[in-house]
């Protein structure tokens, strides 16, 4: 049975969905003002992960995300560029969800941009409003009242008895230590925020009042949830900086307008860091993925790259930070290459047919039931990883052995398929290449074959040398030769 680290509890505990036919899975969207640099692209790599082992494992899984279109930064970046909100925050969403495709992660089944959410939002407020969680203030922003909710502090496990009642924080983001009431909907200022407005009409004392300007940042994903998820959602993933004060929010307004405890299951991944520092664009210490891409052009390509950043993510534990070093990028550049050449290998493996070996269908069920073992256990990709690397030693063994049949070979290819179901960074693609080798060059190879084999080591090599200066390599196994583009 899959189990789970729920940050709500702080306990490893099984999963059991609401409801079997559909697990309902959220999370948080960017705000998108900017490029998306890797740190943050590790929460929608984790929440890829999670996704694809519960759909692996069998869950019937349905996704939603949103876009922050509307935010302090957002406007801001806008008047600043003197364009409109909405082409900056299209052209960024569009960039992110270019990224996410670079990475190979799965876009939500479902994605909104809050503005699209305001009737949601006012209806929900509208509510709170009735039942006194919420308050216009002396502002003409609308705030939620924590005191009213008694147990505001459980996911963030925040100590609020010496919260001084009526402090109120209208900013979109502020600092842990501040407990206070948020804003539901804020107050126009023209001076900061025209020309960006929305109207909202809300009944206050039995009378209806139209407040102009927009949404605050929390109620936004209480909308998404409410309009796809209606009232209670399985899993909620974010990044760890989220649960204070964001999520903590979240549960507040969500529970306070359904009464209904809003998402059974919290997780959380960490940071990534540089000089072991996190990364983030306050610090100007990120890079985004067209960062990497310039700075390593010269190194390898494009597809390299983004399959790394996958196993730089999965050879990490979601729950801690990892340290990025180009070092550690060009490790896992090589861990890509000792994959693909496995798949070269088996493309180039002569095999007869012939019945399965007994060693070989145990060994099989071993590596997946041990793979799935790890994937149960809190999404342990690191030691699921270590199965995998076992597998490629195994396959490699009995290759230099010439030990398996082309049925047990093409077992071995569903059995990897299989592994990538989870983690999406082999290159299937190897197998149906078929590699353009020049006349002259397949001479040549045949040509070494037959020094090889007379034992005239001296005139292999200066073959070698004649193949390597047309652009190909050699790569020799106990039984076969085959060339590659270099």
């Amino acid at each position: 049975m899959l189990q789970l680290t729920n940050t709500l509890t702080r306990k490893k505990e099984n999963f059991k969905p609401l409801r079997e036919e559909k697990v309902k899975v959220y999370f948080c969207g960017p705000t998108p003002y900017n490029y998306s640099h890797i740190g943050n692209l590790r929460a929608y790599l984790f929440s890829d992960m999670v996704v694809r082992t519960m759909r692996f494992l069998g869950n019937k899984v349905e996704t939603v995300m949103n876009f922050t279109d509307i935010d302090d930064k957002t406007i801001k970046q806008s008047i600043e560029q003197n364009i409109s909100l909405k082409d900056l925050t299209q052209k960024f969403s569009n960039l992110f969800l270019e990224d996410l495709e670079k990475l190979g992660i799965n876009k939500a089944d479902n994605i909104s941009p809050i503005s699209d959410l305001i009737p949601e939002m006012v209806l929900i407020i509208n509510w709170l409003l009735d039942k006194w969680y919420a308050y216009l203030a002396d502002d003409s922003s609308i705030y939620f009242s924590i005191s009213k909710f008694k147990t505001y502090w459980e996911l963030a496990h925040l100590d609020i008895a010496g919260m001084k009642s009526s402090v109120r924080i209208n900013n979109d983001e502020y600092e842990k230590e501040e407990v206070a009431d948020f804003a539901l909907w804020k107050a126009y200022d023209e001076t900061k925020d025209w020309p960006n407005k929305w109207e909202g009409k809300f009944t206050i004392n039995w009378e209806e009042k139209v407040i102009y300007w927009r949404p605050g940042w929390h109620i936004e994903c209480s909308a998404c949830n409410m309009k796809y998820f209606w009232p209670q959602i399985d899993l909620h993933m974010g990044w760890i900086d989220n649960i204070f004060p964001h999520h903590q929010n979240e549960i507040a307004q969500t529970e306070a307008y359904t009464g209904k405890t809003f998402s059974k299951y919290w997780m959380h991944n960490w940071h990534v860091l540089v000089d072991n520092k996190k990364m983030a664009k306050s610090k100007d210490n990120f890079y985004t993925l067209r960062d990497l891409e310039e700075k390593t052009k010269d190194l390898f390509s494009s597809s390299e790259l983004y399959r790394w950043y996958r196993i730089m993510n999965l050879q990490a534990r979601y729950e801690e930070s990892f340290n990025f070093t180009f070092d550690k990028l060009n490790q896992a550049v090589v861990t890509l290459k000792w994959f693909d050449e496995v798949l070269r290998r088996i493309k180039s493996y002569k095999a007869e047919s012939g019945k399965f070996q007994k060693e070989v269908s145990e060994n099989i069920q071993s590596f997946i039931q041990r793979y799935i073992e790890f994937l149960e256990d809190d999404f342990d990709t690191p030691n699921a990883l270590t199965i995998i690397f076992e597998c490629i030693k195994y396959i490699n063994s009995w290759i230099d052995e010439n030990l398996f049949s082309s049925e047990e070979i093409n077992a071995l290819v569903d059995l990897l398929k299989t592994f990538d179901q989870v983690l999406n960074f082999i290159d299937f693609s190897i197998l149906e290449k078929d590699i353009e080798i020049p006349e002259e060059v397949a001479e040549l190879l045949a040509k070494r074959i037959e020094a090889k084999i007379a034992k005239n080591y001296s005139l292999a090599d200066e073959i070698r040398i004649k193949i390597e200066e047309l652009g190909f390599v050699i790569k020799d196994d106990k039984s076969w030769s085959r060339v590659e583009k270099k």
